[in-house]
């Protein structure tokens, strides 16, 4: 029989923290808790194997899976002295998600299962509160109704607001146990009007509708959005945790709260976090009422007035303190915690590894190895590659004058400018139409998830640095000021208020997530330095990774970016994008729609000058290192002209008229240029083109070894190669021209020429082709779409579709399909290698900078990645992992 379900607490369980693909996080942390002797509710876990089980056999559970779950509930009621739907001494459940990676906010819980109109008088009996009792079941109506049975949450809160505005009262906790008698029946009214039928009131039925609903909510809209933001495959599945409820809202001796063992902001080594007391856990991240600081430092820290947990209840905090430091050296990294106090009782609801910002992540990984946790090879594998582009974001630059307009908490660091917007699709639109926008929220909730994603920044007016709007915009690296209280938020009339003024829709806001601070207008901003922690990990990476990282750079500007963020040369110089400047574009297209030799000649010979200095300067910059320079390639529709101002431009560069140009451009045009007259078949077909180019990179070699005293050995790539002829022609061509730079400069010239292979033939006939070339470099841009058969400008448009249906968990062009284009990169360097046994393999599009694609290409054997200059820090540490991986 399969063991569905796992069971937990009184200083035992099944499960421990090894089972988390099969106990999700939260199941295995829980168990592994309760075998370390922690304060942890009994319960058991659902296993994420029913949720598979569930979606392949139509929403269904396995047989005997009813059976186990009764078994565990009678565990429970043994632990507790309370027994599942008795009306006399009723167990309440808590009922959550939890899969193997944190989802925060994305999936479904339901709290107080159990409680109807008989078992809450029971309930407030025992506690000696019925205030408390009635609070609990009200709280279950409302979120049973909104998760289960389909009732927006915001239809029960308008009747409580109602009531408040009635009795001149401020919070939900001044109502009394009467008045929520009333506002439950009030609500039981709307369910029975919404739905048709009465609240359920049978503690069964409620349980396997609550199971049933943490299932569906792994399907949800935004679910799928989370899980295809942060790669996370839809075959996982969530398991799902039955808890014995414990009470944080059973008076001013209870409280609930979330911490962190270090900053998650900062990764400083400090107890950071909220609380509230007579509260439950819900409250603490939706929002609604503002917490308490846990420790003192952060009270007065934060000027607050109202007393620190170490204050309140200081042996409470005493344990507390104590449990975090024993979480963090069990598990050897930064937890986040969730924790209830009932009368004084503390207890465990979770642990997990904390979502943190790049800039935490470093310090704490390298704090981490100080201390004696971590190995410095442990500390490589902690940080997530892809993380590090938040530290690229700018900062408010402290010259530029402010103009602060409110103040909120520092959610999120980094700081981002953009018109204002007040609901995720229109910053969805926004972003698909290339404006930058701020997301202006009251609070964020898992529904935002795609505004978030779109938008520059998030600013809320409620909630703390553990609501769902910090949270998240942690774990996306986006800029978030939260709880900025003195902001008014008009949803109806598309307006932001504060200190007086008002802001509509579109207008121009700037946060800054490190000061909390609110703007007015774009404010000036200043890149980042990576240095510090940064500077310590990178170094580390950089002793345990064999491939090197190159970037793609045609400009001194980004040559020079790549080189500070530790490049180690430039493994694709794409010669084409240096054409487009004004007059650049005009000699190009003279030589392009030139009909003889001689004038195309003409017109090359405008460009080389331009063309030597280009390549003198990458030279300079890289001094010495490897620097791989791709012939044009341009498919030929990019420099056509089209307008008539540019045909006629081109007319009188040239001294034809503009009608003899235009009948020339048009038997140039083609039905498909991406597959047409573009790379080494514009070099076959003008060998001029090759030669121009050939004599440029050498005498700027020649002139940039002089400056700088490193010999350049530059690398001269030809494009789009399917034959090894095409090759053989070209190559004679660079070959004849070295020798005469050679002659004419009386310089010794050493370079290498090799090919792009972008094409599913190169990749198959690549011994071959590897007779002639002393160097692949995979072109992973074209190969996929060669192999695929799509086009990367018009793939948007239905790859959206294949994914949501499962027929590919990402975008190729995004992350390197293995399977396919990855099977001919592994073919293409094994015949290579064949042929040419020391061939320098490398990749160089777009994969070069995607973590998942670097770790293919370490199992290939491949000698160098090249990205873009942004992404080579990214590159450098997925490129360490990777080597790692391949040792253990």
């Amino acid at each position: 029989m399969t063991k569905w379900v796992y069971t937990f607490g009184n200083g035992s369980a099944d499960g421990a923290a090894n089972l988390k693909n099969l106990l999700g996080g939260k199941g295995a942390n829980l168990a592994e808790m309760s075998n370390l002797g922690l304060p942890v509710p009994p319960g058991f876990t659902i296993t994420t194997e029913v949720c598979t089980w569930y979606y392949e056999h139509g929403q269904s559970y396995p047989e005997d899976l009813a059976a186990q779950v009764k078994a565990a509930l009678a565990d429970i009621g043994s632990a507790t002295g309370r027994i599942f739907g008795d009306e006399t001494h009723p167990l309440l459940l808590s009922v959550r998600s939890g899969a193997r990676v944190s989802m925060p906010g994305m999936m479904d819980t339901v709290l107080n299962l159990g409680l109807n109109d008989k078992t809450v008088r029971a309930i407030g009996e025992s506690a000696g509160d019925m205030r408390f009792a009635y609070d609990s079941y009200r709280r279950f109506i409302q979120m049973y109704s909104d998760v289960v049975l389909g009732v927006d949450h915001s239809e029960f809160e308008e009747l409580i607001e109602d009531h408040k505005d009635q009795n001149e009262l401020a919070l939900d906790t001044e109502i009394t146990a009467e008045s929520w008698v009333g506002l439950i029946e009030k609500f039981k009214e709307l369910v029975e009007r919404e739905l048709g039928k009465p609240f359920p009131q049978d503690p069964q039925e409620q349980l396997w509708g609550a199971i049933g609903a943490v299932f569906g909510s792994w399907m949800t809209a935004r679910a799928q959005t989370y899980r295809r933001l942060h790669d996370i495959p839809a075959t996982w599945g969530t398991a799902v945790n039955v808890q014995s409820m414990v009470f944080g809202n059973m008076g001013e001796t209870s409280a609930t709260g979330v911490a962190f063992t270090r900053n998650p902001s900062t990764g400083e080594k400090t107890l950071y976090g909220e609380f509230l007391v007579n509260a439950q856990g819900e409250d603490v991240v939706a929002g609604i009422r503002t917490p308490q600081d846990i420790t003192e430092k952060a009270r007065l820290e934060a000027g607050s007035t109202r007393p620190s947990l170490e204050n309140l209840m200081p042996e409470c905090f005493a344990e507390f303190q104590t449990i975090c430091d024993k979480l963090e050296s069990h598990y050897r990294d930064m937890q986040d915690l969730e924790f209830t106090i009932e009368q004084g009782k503390l207890w465990m609801l979770q642990t997990r590894a904390g979502k943190r910002t790049a800039k935490a992540a470093l310090k704490i990984a390298v704090d981490m190895a100080a201390e004696g946790l971590l190995t410095q090879e442990e500390a490589v594998m902690r940080v997530e590659p892809a993380a590090l582009d938040q530290l690229l974001h700018p900062t408010i630059d402290p010259k530029a004058q402010r103009d602060v307009i409110a103040s909120g908490l520092p959610a999120s660091p980094g700081a981002a400018c953009g018109a204002i917007v007040f609901n995720s699709d229109d910053a969805e639109e926004a972003k698909a139409a290339g404006r930058k926008v701020i997301l202006v929220r009251i609070e964020t909730s898992p529904e935002d998830i795609h505004g978030m994603h779109a938008a520059e920044g998030i600013l809320t007016s409620r909630g703390g640095m553990t609501s769902h709007a910090a949270v998240v915009a942690r774990g996306m690296g986006k800029p978030c000021v939260s709880g900025a209280g003195m902001v008014r938020i008009d949803y109806r009339n598309a307006t932001l208020t504060a200190g007086g003024r008002t802001f509509q829709k579109g207008d121009i806001i700037t946060i800054d997530g490190a000061s909390g601070q609110v703007l007015a207008g774009e404010v000036a901003m200043l890149q980042p330095a990576l240095s510090g922690d940064f500077g310590t990990l990178m170094g580390w990476a950089d002793k345990v990774r064999r491939m090197k990282v190159r970037t793609n750079a045609e400009t001194p500007a980004d040559a020079k970016a790549a080189r500070d963020f530790g490049a180690e040369g430039i493994g694709l110089c794409r010669t084409e994008h240096m054409f487009f400047d004004g007059e650049r574009i005009v000699s190009v297209r003279e030589m392009i729609l030139a009909d003889t030799e001689a004038g195309r000649r003409a017109a090359l010979a405008k460009l080389l000058p331009m063309q030597r200095q280009d390549f003198t300067d990458l030279f300079e910059i890289m001094r010495g290192l490897p620097v791989t320079i791709r012939l044009l390639d341009p498919p030929l529709h990019e420099f056509l002209p089209h307008s008539d101002e540019e045909v006629a431009e081109v007319a009188a560069a040239m001294g034809v008229s503009a009608e003899k140009l235009r009948e020339r451009s048009m038997t140039l045009s083609e039905f498909n240029p991406m597959l047409g007259h573009r790379g080494c078949r514009l070099l076959v077909s003008y060998p001029e083109i090759a030669e121009m180019q050939a004599r440029a990179i050498f005498e700027a070699a020649v002139e940039a070894g002089k400056r700088t005293g490193a010999p350049v050995v530059p690398e001269i790539m030809v494009p789009l190669v399917g034959l090894k002829g095409e090759l053989d022609l070209v190559r004679e061509v660079i070959e004849r021209t070295a020798q005469a730079v050679k002659a004419e400069r009386g310089a010794d010239l050493t370079y290498q020429i090799g090919t792009m292979v972008e094409l599913p033939r190169a990749a198959l006939q690549a011994a071959e082709i590897a007779k002639s070339a002393e160097f692949f470099s995979f072109g992973t841009n074209d190969l996929t779409q060669t192999t695929f058969g799509i086009s990367r400008d018009d793939a948007s448009s239905f790859l959206g579709t294949y994914q949501a249906k499962g027929l590919i968990e990402q975008d190729p062009f995004v992350s390197l399909d293995q399977d396919g284009v990855g099977e001919l990169v592994k073919i293409g360097a094994e015949r290579g290698r064949s042929t040419r046994p020391d061939i320098k393999l490398g990749i160089c599009g777009e994969h070069g900078g995607d973590p998942a694609s670097i770790h293919f290409c370490e199992t290939v054997g491949l000698d160098y990645v090249s990205c873009s200059p942004f992404r080579v820090p990214i590159a450098r540490l997925a490129a360490a992992q990777a080597a790692l991986k391949a040792r253990a």
